[in-house]
């Protein structure tokens, strides 16, 4: 790794955080790790995907990714490098349990035994995810998300990790972002496995949940001290106008993005709105006795992936924004496919999505004043721009900014009294970004893919002098 550039000078930060708040950043498996067939790892929907023409941007793929299944400990040494107090990385279950069903895989679930190892001995907190999109192929090849059954066998096989890993890892969040995985993989088909069935990505979603319920309780049962969390993607929804059509649109949106899964976890309900919505997509039901009391178990945390806001429209036409899909797909908001996404004039990231960091303040008093009290996390957050190497550095200022807005925010939040107890960047390092391929960079560290070397950014360096003082300066400053 290079490091090169400039640290600013360390001083008292006039916004401090509290003592023990958590300093971090996050990655995922199939994005980062590579070696696709060490060690007995099995085929995902995402490997299968991959190879599919016109699924992915420039027909990329993530058989080497960043190699961090062979680089792991150098990318560790950098963490500590940055002064990261937590890692939340999710586990490959393909590499765990190849078929996701039957015996585990000892080779492929020791790659972990030894991140988690390594992570300890420089002081840096593991935090692990159990699910973030890589099904295994043979079950996709049995029904998929849209079967019930694929959310008994990943509480087998996050039972089976957790029995194995809770000696030494606390922290635990069960499905990553379920309304990406049920409507992107199973609606829109811009994410594998590249289904488009309105119907089956609702009985998808449900099944994330209740998969996310199952898992819970197969854990406390193991291990009453982990701390276990479920993890959403929430986003600031407002209208485009005051229109009926256009507050309905909101409504909507809000409802399939937020609610859907915030009711569940947290009330052990889904909205009596959202449910009329995709009523003629559910005939015959989808929700069996129990299953909602499963999914709404009491948790220890809240996990919140926040990005961006969405302005909508329920009037014919919507302009649609600049957030387009990478590749040919059709609409993941199955009930609501008349909604246009309209540009609400912000700055934008790369990825085209407006930049709004007063949403993520709206989000989380929302979830405070609306749902039971729960402690929260800030489990991703970041930005993609258009980084480029000049002369062995990487200036990336847009990104400091982005994150510094963003913990501002989170700042004022804890000042107003919420328990909000930690913040992931995303990303550690560039990597394989899903449908996009490798041309979209949310890395704290640039990552070269040819010669695999890595350079931290001007806003890693940033971020770990934050993390040094412990805060920011005061708005004055």
């Amino acid at each position: 790794m290079t490091t090169q550039g400039t640290r600013p000078e360390t001083e008292t930060p006039g916004l401090t955080f509290p003592t023990g708040f958590v300093w971090g950043a996050a990655t995922s498996a199939y994005q980062i790790e590579g070696a696709v067939t060490a060690d007995g790892r099995g085929t995902s929907v995402w490997d299968t995907f991959c190879r599919q023409p016109g699924r992915i941007v420039g027909g990329q793929n993530a058989d080497v990714a960043i190699d961090h299944y062979n680089r792991y400990r150098d990318d560790v040494a950098l963490m500590a490098d940055l002064g990261l107090t937590a890692y939340r990385f999710s586990v490959s279950w393909p590499r765990v349990q190849p078929d996701g069903a039957g015996a585990i895989n000892a080779r492929g679930l020791d790659f972990y035994k030894r991140l988690v190892d390594e992570l300890l001995g420089h002081g840096i907190d593991p935090w692990v995810t159990l699910y973030h999109w890589d099904l295994p192929q043979a079950l996709e090849d049995a029904g998929g998300w849209p079967a019930r059954d694929t959310s008994k066998r990943f509480a087998d096989y996050a039972a089976a990790v957790h029995a194995e890993l809770s000696d030494r890892v606390r922290n635990w969040s069960t499905v990553n972002e379920p309304w990406c995985a049920a409507f992107l993989g199973y609606a829109s088909g811009e994410h594998a496995p590249g289904r488009r069935e309105p119907g089956a990505a609702i009985r998808a979603a449900h099944h994330l949940n209740l998969a996310h319920g199952l898992a819970t309780q197969a854990m406390r049962a193991q291990d009453p001290a982990s701390r276990i969390g479920g993890c959403v993607n929430l986003y600031a929804i407002s209208p485009a106008t005051g229109s009926d059509a256009d507050l309905d649109a909101a409504r909507r949106i809000d409802g399939l993005q937020n609610r859907f899964f915030l009711d569940a976890l947290l009330k052990g309900a889904y909205p009596e709105d959202v449910l009329a919505d995709v009523a003629h997509l559910t005939e015959g039901g989808f929700i069996q006795d129990g299953d909602m009391a499963t999914i709404s178990a009491p948790l220890d945390m809240l996990l919140i992936n926040y990005y961006s806001r969405f302005t909508v429209s329920g009037a014919p036409g919507g302009a649609l924004s600049a957030a387009a899909a990478p590749t040919d797909s059709g609409s993941p908001w199955v009930g609501s496919e008349h909604v246009g996404f309209v540009n609400g004039g912000r700055p934008v990231t790369g990825m085209g999505w407006e930049i709004d960091d007063a949403g993520l303040y709206e989000i989380l008093m929302r979830v405070h004043e609306e749902y039971p009290p729960i402690p929260l996390v800030i489990s991703e957050n970041g930005a993609a721009f258009d980084d480029v190497v000049d002369d062995g550095a990487v200036h990336d200022p847009d990104r400091a900014a982005y994150i510094e807005a963003h913990l501002r925010v989170c700042h004022a939040a804890i000042e107003a009294g919420l328990p909000l107890q930690g913040y992931f960047a995303w990303s550690l390092m560039d990597n394989f970004e899903w449908a996009w391929g490798y041309g979209k960079r949310f890395g704290l560290v640039y990552v070269d893919y040819e010669t695999q070397l890595r350079t931290a950014k001007s806003s890693a360096l940033w971020y770990a002098d934050t993390i040094r003082r412990g805060g920011l300066p005061s708005p004055a400053e």
